[in-house]
């Protein structure tokens, strides 16, 4: 409840700061390269070092992925039948295939199944943001390419300058040699600004006008994002064999409503902001509603 509190309270704000005009029209841009130059960077340094590589944490790793690799073929399909262009397809792909496995997951995650669990939680979490950071950016390139054709050499270059890849590898490689815990606080606070900047950036970006003509983009990108995405997890899950904890854990964050990142990458690639903003808030309200459901459903079968 307090969680759905500050995530209302922060688009409010956005949205009424730029309803009074006190604010500059541009002004989610500069909070945009905030997000992506230190506090999506300090994220990896901080869970990242942490983590504990197991066998059986392959799960949430490959989880993660098939349902970005899912995404991408169901919103071609579904694209393709409605005559979208590459633009809204990539806005689709970006808005349905990668979870808010942090800010939202998280708190869930501790009210239902408890703190002790939060490790494989930040397994999806790290994995989720890789994805974002590699099959999320190469979709955006392409949607934001006039032509939808772009090189490969143009898209690694996109790839190797996203600064949250960046962190995320360095974080992974740099762990190995260098002790961070001295830099935990500072790490703490700048992640900590990432959920509540990035909720009010889609605050100054939200526009209702025109939205009952977004319903069936929004209500296809919600149906995978929230029912079919951890349908798919599940099903893997039970095909694999795998339960307990992991596949609990695996299928809840698989279910949580889009990341608020992909606003300020649908924002910096110049796809349909105003589709993944609406997008974003109305899947954060029915997502708090189909994770109680996933719950009893993870409950019951594992």
């Amino acid at each position: 409840m307090v969680n759905f509190v500050l995530i209302a309270v922060c688009i409010i704000a956005g949205m009424v700061f730029k309803a009074t005009k006190s604010i500059h029209p541009d002004a989610h841009k500069g909070i945009n390269t905030w997000i992506l130059y230190l506090a999506l960077p300090a994220v990896s340094f901080k869970y990242l070092p942490k983590v504990k590589w197991t066998t059986e944490m392959l799960f949430p790793i490959a989880a993660t992925f098939l349902i970005s690799v899912f995404c991408f073929f169901f919103m071609m399909f579904y694209s393709k039948s409605k005559g979208y262009s590459r633009r809204s397809r990539s806005t689709l792909e970006l808005t349905s295939g990668y979870s808010n496995t942090s800010f939202i997951g998280f708190p869930l995650i501790s009210a239902f199944y408890g703190e002790s669990l939060l490790s494989i939680a930040i397994i999806c979490d790290q994995t989720m943001f890789f994805a974002l950071s590699t099959l999320g950016i190469i979709a955006a390139v392409k949607g934001g390419s006039r032509s939808g054709k772009v090189s490969a050499k143009f898209i690694l270059k996109r790839l190797v300058t996203f600064p949250p890849l960046i962190g995320c590898i360095a974080a992974l490689v740099l762990s190995q040699f260098i002790d961070f815990t001295l830099a935990e606080p500072f790490f703490d606070k700048l992640a900590a600004t990432v959920s509540p900047l990035a909720l009010f950036s889609v605050g100054l970006q939200l526009k209702f006008n025109g939205w009952k003509k977004l319903i069936p983009q929004m209500s296809v990108s919600m149906l995978y994002k929230l029912i079919l995405a951890p349908a798919i997890v599940l099903g893997l899950a039970l095909l694999l064999n795998i339960k307990g904890d992991v596949a609990k854990i695996t299928v809840f964050e698989a279910a949580m409503p889009t990341v608020v990142t992909s606003s300020i990458i649908a924002e910096q690639f110049r796809l349909n902001t105003k589709l993944t903003n609406l997008i974003i808030g109305f899947s954060i309200i029915v997502g708090f509603l189909t994770s109680a459901v996933w719950y009893h459903i993870t409950e019951f079968l594992f």
